[in-house]
C-alpha cells in the first residue's frame, strides 16, 4: 500500500467535481468552504473543469478525470478534495492515468459517489484514499464535526475514531477480524462487485452507509442481497455499518441481518 504525505498548514488543497455539477446554491456552498479552508491557514485551488455542466447533467467523464491527473500532477497540490457527490464518477475509470496517480501519491478524500473513484483509485494503484466529508459539506453540515476530524486526521495523522457525545457503536456479532478496508457507500459499492472494474473484497474489512431519503429499506435490502448472490459477504473477513436514515425508521442493521443470517 502507498501511503499519501501528510497535510501541512500553508498547503494547498486541489478541489475537483467529478460526481454532479456545481451550479446553483453549490456555487455559493463552494465559497464558504473555501473561506473556512483558508481560514484554517491552507490555500485552495479549483480544478479547471471544476464549474463545468457540460453534459447539462454533469461535465464529461473526460473533463473530470483530467482536473483529477491535473490535480495529481500538480506540484503544488498536496491533497485532493472532491466537491461533492452524485450519480456517474465511474464514468471516469478508463480515463484515470493510474501511472501518474501511483507516482504522486496524495491525499484523496470524498464519499457517496465518490467511492467509485476511491475505492478504483486503491484498487489499480495501492494509494490509501479516504472516505469522508465533501469540501461542499465543509460549509452545508450541521456542525463542524466531520471537518475538524478530517483535518486531525490528514493534518496530524491521528488514526483515533471520533464519537459525538448522542452517539455509540453497536456490536452486531462479536469476534476479531484485521484486513484492509474497503467500501463505502452501499449503491455505488453494489455497482463494483462484478465486471471489468470489479473490486477484490477478498479478506477485506467491508464499510457500509447509505443516503435512507434516496434508498428505502427495500431498495437497500436489493443492494445486499445481490452482494449476497454473489458471495461478497463469504470474502470478506468483517462488515461495519454507518449511517443509514429512513422515514419508515428501519436500521441498515436489520437489513443486513435479514440478508446475512443462515
Amino acid at each position: 500500500m502507498i501511503i499519501p504525505y501528510r497535510l501541512n498548514l500553508g498547503d494547498t488543497i486541489g478541489v475537483v467535481a467529478p460526481c454532479n455539477p456545481i451550479i446553483g446554491d453549490n456555487i455559493e456552498e463552494l465559497e464558504s468552504a473555501r473561506k473556512i479552508v483558508e481560514e484554517e491557514g491552507f490555500k485552495v485551488k479549483y480544478a479547471k473543469n471544476i464549474f463545468s455542466n457540460t453534459n447539462g447533467y454533469s461535465s464529461t467523464a473526460k473533463e473530470k478525470a483530467e482536473d483529477i491527473n491535473q490535480m495529481f500532477q500538480d506540484k503544488q497540490v498536496k491533497m485532493i478534495w472532491c466537491a461533492k457527490g452524485g450519480e456517474n464518477s465511474n464514468s471516469t475509470f478508463e480515463y484515470l492515468d493510474y501511472e501518474l496517480i501511483k507516482q504522486n501519491p496524495k491525499i484523496l478524500c470524498g464519499y457517496s459517489d465518490v467511492n467509485s473513484i476511491t475505492n478504483m483509485i486503491t484498487a489499480k494503484t495501492g494509494l490509501v484514499t479516504f472516505n469522508g466529508t465533501n469540501f461542499k459539506t465543509i460549509a452545508t453540515d450541521q456542525t463542524d464535526y466531520s471537518y475538524k476530524q478530517a483535518i486531525k486526521m490528514f493534518v496530524d495523522a491521528s488514526q483515533k475514531l471520533g464519537m459525538q457525545e448522542e452517539e455509540e457503536y453497536e456490536t452486531i456479532q462479536a469476534g476479531q477480524a484485521q484486513g484492509e478496508l474497503i467500501g463505502g457507500n452501499l449503491s455505488i459499492i453494489k455497482g463494483m462487485i462484478a465486471g471489468k472494474y470489479k473490486l477484490d473484497f477478498t479478506d477485506k474489512i467491508l464499510f457500509l452507509e447509505e443516503f435512507g431519503l434516496e434508498t428505502s429499506p427495500a431498495l437497500a435490502s436489493n443492494y445486499l442481497y445481490y452482494m449476497k448472490q454473489n458471495n461478497i459477504f463469504k470474502k470478506i473477513k468483517g462488515l461495519w455499518v454507518g449511517f443509514y436514515e429512513n422515514e419508515r425508521n428501519i436500521s441498515l442493521e436489520k437489513i443486513i441481518l435479514d440478508v446475512i443470517r443462515k
